[in-house]
Formats: structure tokens, sequence, C-alpha cells
């Protein structure tokens, strides 16, 4: 099958189309026919070298985290679901044809591909952060980079479970995140004051997915346990904590299924790309100018 690969770390130039082996659906996994798989910054971050701390790349790697498609191979002890089911999740090597994915639900009846993709990391990233926060409804939360990929589905979901929901984005994006349900207002200096004047009362927690900041966000939340970030990778040293994945992501899954089939929650694609044109994808991820998902597109 054709996937896309890396055999050296370094720019988007360094990702190809390769053939490669299929792969299998070990116990407790599922493969598909890959219709969609997303661009998250993880991919790139990965791709340059950034998480490899020094160390040399010992094999070629297809990136990918997430996508949406057919299920053609069950696993052995996986039930409640079938070949020829569409479904979208998480797994690993997603910027394929095939791919083995770990945690999946339903895809929404209606539903495109490429919005489903973009329903896998970004929901269950924002399930995963609210939980740790712990808020109820009523209370404020504020979103920092609430007009990105994960932005966007975290304020969605916040605003289904009754929050106040303040978040922070370029002006260009304020009347997006109106439409999302959120109190709009800008990043960088003065931001604390800025948080202040729309929040007296104070913030009850915030999520942060801009990875900037930090000592302001901390000081909007009174409490440096109250922030919960995804970017900011010395947030421990200021009392924040840094969430990197795991927990319940099936269920997770599950209730974000839910959510956008009841149209509480609905995904924006900034743009598609055929699955030949990754590098010009991790491009504009790179840019952190994409105000959506980025999704390749597969057959």
């Amino acid at each position: 099958m054709q996937a896309v690969q890396f055999d050296n770390y370094g720019g988007p130039e360094v990702l190809h189309l390769a053939e490669v082996d299929e792969p299998q659906a070990g116990p407790g996994r599922v493969r598909i026919r890959v219709k969609a798989a997303t661009v998250n910054p993880f991919d790139y971050k990965q791709r340059s070298g950034m998480m490899a701390r020094g160390a040399a790349l010992a094999a070629p790697i297809v990136p990918g985290l997430d996508a949406a498609g057919v299920v053609d191979q069950v696993g052995e002890g996986v039930s409640g679901v079938h070949v020829g089911d569409e479904v979208f999740g998480l797994g690993s090597a997603t910027y394929a044809e095939s791919a083995v994915l770990r945690a999946w639900a339903l895809k929404p009846a209606g539903l495109g591909w490429g919005e489903a993709a973009g329903l896998g990391v970004a929901g269950e990233t924002s399930l995963r952060a609210l939980g740790l926060l712990g808020l109820r409804p009523g209370q404020t939360l504020l979103v920092h980079g609430a007009a990105g990929g994960v932005g966007q589905l975290a304020v969605q979901v916040a605003v289904a479970e009754g929050l106040r929901v303040l978040g922070t984005a370029s002006e260009t994006n304020h009347e997006l995140l109106r439409r999302l349900g959120a109190e709009p207002t800008t990043y960088g200096e003065g931001l604390v004051e800025r948080v202040a004047a729309l929040a007296p009362d104070g913030v009850d927690g915030v999520f942060d997915t801009a990875g900037s900041q930090t000592a302001d966000l901390v000081a909007i939340a009174g409490d440096p346990a109250q922030v919960v970030t995804i970017a900011a990778y010395g947030a421990a040293e200021l009392g924040a904590r840094f969430s990197g994945g795991g927990g319940a992501a099936s269920a997770a899954l599950a209730k974000i299924a839910e959510l956008a089939a009841s149209g509480a929650l609905r995904v924006t694609l900034a743009r598609s790309f055929d699955l030949g044109e990754a590098a010009a994808a991790h491009t504009l991820s790179e840019s952190r100018k994409a105000d959506g998902k980025l999704v390749l597109t597969v057959g």
C-alpha cells in the first residue's frame, strides 16, 4: 500500500510517498481503509526531530495519529464493530491507505470524512483537559488559542457542558469564536487585564492549546493547578499541569460522536490535501495560520 513517510528528520520536504507493508489489526484493534487523516501539530514536531532529543532516526516513520475510514479487519477481542462500519478514531501511521486504530467510534451519519477525521485527537484532547479541570455548569473557562483545531472543539464541548467560555485568538477570528459560543479577546501583552475586564469575578479554569504566556494564565486562574496545557512543556515549573495523552479514549470518542451527531459540535476544515501533498499540509500546519483542521484525503 502507499503511505507518506520520512527517512530523515528535517523540513516538510523529507515527506514522500512510499510503498509499505499493510498493517494488521492485533488484539483490541481495528484496521480501516483510510478516507481522511488529520494533520496535527505533533506530526511536524515529530518530523522535524523536535521530539527525538538528539537521537538519530532508527527507521522510516509514517506520521499520523487519527483518521476516519471503513473497517476492513477486526482484531481479536474486539466487539461492537464490524467489517464495513464507518468509524473515526485514534491510532498511528494514519498517513496511509490503511491504518490501525486503538480507539474509535462510529462516524455520525451525514458527517464528511474530513470532519470525522478531525474529531479524533482534538476531541479526545478537549474532553481530557476539561475533565482534569473539573468545572461545573455556570463556571468560567478560558481557552487560550481558541481558534485552532483543538481550541475550537474545546470551546464547543465546554459550551455544551454549560460553561461560560472566554477564548483568545487574533482579531480576525473573533467572529468565528462568537459563532462557536465563546467571548473573544486577543492574546499578548495585557491579557490578564483584558480577561479581568470580561470576567471581574475571575476565571475558574484555563485550557492552554497555544503554549504561550503561561505565567499570565496562572495569574488569570489564581490557582496554577487550574491551568491545563497541551503545548507548554515547561508549565510544571509554574505549577500548571501538562496533559500529554492517555485516558479513556474510546469513551471520549463516543461522547464526541454524540455531540457531533446532535449538532452541538462541528469541525471547521481549513483545507484538504491529497495524500501525496503531505509536505504542503505540513508547511501550512507549521505556519500556525490554519484556522481549523488540515486533512489528507485518500482515494
